[in-house]
């Protein structure tokens, strides 16, 4: 399964915010710099998720704010619970 992430480094908190089945924006407080705002974002989606971070693959975006990233193994029904 893929999610479109768009990302917002250097913020006030980490939180993130569902916007879509498959899109979130994430807040995260780390710079843009050496892949800090990348791993913080991946930590962060995968708490919200509550699955484990090696589920998480970025797969586009690596220098950009909106990056595609691969949930795998997961159940259909996994970003469907979490709409609240």
């Amino acid at each position: 399964m893929f999610i479109k992430i768009k990302v917002h480094p250097n913020s006030k908190k980490d939180v993130v915010v569902r916007k879509g089945s498959d899109s979130f924006e994430v807040f995260v407080r780390a710079k843009p710099t050496e892949g800090k705002a990348n791993e913080a974002t991946l930590d962060s989606l995968s708490e919200f998720l509550k699955v484990p971070r090696s589920r998480l693959r970025l797969i586009r975006g690596a220098t950009a704010r909106n990056k595609l990233v691969e949930l795998s193994d997961c159940r259909g029904d996994l970003l469907s619970m979490k709409k609240g």
